[in-house]
């Protein structure tokens, strides 16, 4: 199994990383990358250590993988993921949203489902074979891009002003394809070691050429990945800006300057309905945000954690009125967590033996997230009142000779050390008020996509309304206008 210490010496291979307009040396040393680059590698070691039940024998190679990138074959293999996902979930506290396991889910649904990139014209099925296994053998961490970018919501890429700006194949040649163009948002990308790029945003009928699915080193020749801002440089410290220090997964926009992509890396090329149907004939969709909820049920409860501790803290735990908000927190909490379990106790398997979680639970709470994160947030804010703004500028205000004395006695709790409750409630105010917490709050609004769009996709279409129409019928039909 990779060690983390495997991981890191991987990224310094020349990756064109930029911020600020410069180019960054190395990742694992720049600011805006090493701290967040470091608890990937924490998670790696994770999986090597055997003790943590991470490891497994994949039928695919014969030998020793991570369990969260294997196929399920059976309602105890779905278990075992889950547990797997939940170690590395818990190790970071669900604040790593596109860890490795995310998109290596999606990859092992596709693995399962090759028939479905055999295609009209080139079978490409023994490309995501292959790049499974590669994933299983070497223990990857890939990231995606498969959104468009932001030109215009209006209309898909055929039709923007511009030539090539979404992704998109600008000619072949023997050795592959040669793409041109952007794709956003590729979470983790300046950290990984392959980058899977598609299109999971529906396409019109002459989009044939941005209809694409393939993987390729982040450190390809003409690949380029455009950062956001990062947040980690600026925090002064890990006791001030706890999360920002460690978890600030790097977001960022891929731009192709004429890539080439060899046939052997190629997924799906140029089939509007071999890029949808990846996604969900394969069951990749499904796996894929079971994963994703697992984490950010972590993610909640660590949440509802901090909120539980600052009401001790400022002793108002005993006021009726703080219990029920603290009882609501637990019911939004607990609703995650207990459809993530529902999805796994209504798993069936399909076609190819591959067991899926149920999807009216799963979709259920991935279209509630959008509400789900800002409510419990609000709920911390609604706790912490005042503690939050009214702290200490800096750790340096605790160790300084000049201001140490006054922190020490004036910012301070019955039964609870300075040091302590400053410590807290930095904690809650990286949760709530950094630009750490105002990314973390819209990216898990728009985790799985627009709001409108999970509502009514995925949660709608997959709730069992037939059978809620069936009961209501029948029941109408039990009497009549003359038995008035």
């Amino acid at each position: 199994m990779r060690t983390g210490a495997d991981y890191l010496s991987s990224l310094n291979d020349g990756r064109v990383v930029l911020v600020d307009g410069q180019q960054v040396d190395d990742v694992t040393t720049h600011p805006a990358f090493a701290p967040v680059a470091a608890t990937i590698a924490e998670m790696f070691d994770l999986a090597a250590d055997p003790a943590q039940n991470m490891q497994y024998t994949a039928p695919e190679t014969g030998a020793t993988a991570n369990r969260t990138f294997g196929i399920p074959r059976s309602r105890d293999e779905l278990r075992l993921r889950r547990e797997a996902i939940e170690t590395w979930a818990r190790h970071t506290h669900g604040w790593v949203g596109r860890s490795p396991d995310h998109v290596g889910t999606f990859l092992a649904s596709f693995a399962a489902h090759p028939e479905v990139f055999a295609g009209e014209g080139r079978d490409l099925s023994a490309n995501v074979t292959a790049f499974h296994r590669r994933l299983l053998d070497e223990n990857l961490y890939v990231s995606y891009a498969i959104i468009p970018p932001q030109v215009s919501r209006a209309t898909t890429a055929s039709g923007w002003e511009g030539e090539f700006l979404q992704a998109g194949v600008v000619r072949e040649t023997d050795e592959g394809i040669i793409v041109r163009g952007s794709q956003m948002l590729a979470t983790g990308a300046a950290i990984a070691d392959e980058v899977f790029v598609s299109c999971i945003k529906p396409l019109g009928p002459d989009d044939s050429d941005f209809a694409v699915s393939f993987g390729v080193p982040v450190a390809t020749e003409g690949l380029k990945l455009y950062c956001r801002r990062p947040y980690a440089p600026a925090a002064t410290s890990s006791f001030d800006y706890p999360l920002t220090s460690r978890y600030d997964e790097p977001d960022a926009l891929v731009v192709f300057d004429d890539v080439l992509v060899p046939w052997d890396r190629v997924f799906v090329d140029r089939d509007i309905v071999g890029v949808r149907r990846q996604f969900f004939e394969t069951g990749a969709h499904v796996l894929g945000n079971w994963q994703a909820q697992i984490r950010f049920a972590t993610k909640l409860k660590f949440i509802a954690g901090v909120a539980r501790r600052v009401t001790q803290v400022n002793g108002v735990d005993k006021i009726p009125s703080v219990q029920e908000k603290l009882g609501e927190l637990a019911a939004v909490v607990s609703g995650v967590e207990s459809a993530v379990l529902a999805a796994e106790y209504t798993a069936e398997p399909d076609a190819s033996g591959q067991w899926l979680p149920g999807r009216q639970a799963l979709y259920g709470s991935m279209g509630l997230q959008s509400e789900t994160y800002p409510r419990v947030l609000a709920i911390l804010r609604d706790l912490v009142g005042g503690g939050v703004l009214q702290l200490p500028s800096s750790v340096h205000d605790l160790t300084s000779s000049l201001t140490a004395k006054d922190i020490q006695h004036y910012v301070q709790s019955p039964g609870v050390p300075s040091e302590e409750r400053i410590k807290l409630f930095k904690l809650a105010w990286d949760i709530v008020g950094s630009e750490f917490a105002g990314r973390h709050q819209q990216y898990e609004m728009f985790y799985a996509g627009a709001p409108f769009v999970v509502k009514g996709a995925y949660t709608y279409r997959n709730y069992a309304y037939d059978d809620a129409l069936e009961d209501v019928a029948g029941f109408l039909q039990s009497y009549k206008l003359e038995d008035a």
